[in-house]
């Protein structure tokens, strides 16, 4: 009966990846690492650099270091990066706060800042000076006239929507976007407008009927027709 290999080399886009078998004991792993060459000697330098690929593996700190250890030592090589399908608790969280939805019934008025994680829907106006910002979308079913701040945080697939877009800055992530008086030609149309960060790196404004195919993945409901 053939026995299963521990580690494998797999070259990928972003060079090589070392792949540790996340079934086997820990130490069976050390042991696999420590008795084979798996990466063939680098002949251009001394040290070829790698990637690390647990799987579903968890490793604490101090396992995570020996492994690091080992691999470097016997494999002779520079690990670059270690990749973990794990979720740690404190990822888990950040991701679920990344994702949440919250309501804000009111107006929010001059110099009030609302800070919020995830997207938001505000029902009711943002006055001149009033601010929000949130790591995710904003969507407000009223007047902008503040400042509004979607993606804070670093999330440019934030968009933001709103009724009637009278806002003196927009800003998706850390792109800023001030509105001028040939920008503000674009909110004096009855129906809702979004604003959204193009692959140029600017600011565009544009009809929410265009919305669904500039971001697709905002639609998450199936059905109709």
């Amino acid at each position: 009966m053939a026995t299963k290999q521990l580690v494998t080399i797999k070259g990928t886009k972003e060079g090589l990846v070392l792949k540790l078998d996340d079934q086997c004991g820990y130490e069976d792993l050390l042991e696999a690492l420590q008795s084979t060459k798996v990466v063939p000697q680098h002949k251009e330098a001394d040290h070829l650099d790698i990637q690390i690929h647990l799987g579903n593996r968890y490793c604490t700190h101090e396992k995570l270091k020996k492994l690091l250890s080992v691999v470097e030592e016997t494999q002779q090589v520079t690990v670059s990066k270690i990749k973990s399908d794990v979720l740690t608790v404190e990822e888990s969280n950040q991701r679920v706060l990344k994702h949440q939805s919250s309501t804000y019934i009111g107006i929010v008025r001059s110099g009030q800042v609302l800070k919020i994680e995830g997207d938001v829907v505000i029902i009711g106006d943002i006055n001149p000076n009033g601010k929000v910002e949130a790591t995710g979308s904003i969507y407000v079913l009223g007047r902008v006239k503040g400042v509004v701040q979607a993606g804070k945080g670093g999330n440019r697939e934030a968009v933001i929507i709103a009724s009637w877009l009278e806002a003196t800055h927009l800003m998706i992530d850390d792109v800023l976007e001030i509105m001028t008086n040939e920008t503000t030609i674009l909110s004096e149309r009855p129906e809702m407008e979004c604003a959204y960060l193009h692959d140029n790196g600017h600011i565009v404004i544009d009809r929410l009927q265009n919305l669904r195919s500039i971001r697709p993945n905002l639609a998450t409901i199936k059905g109709g027709s």
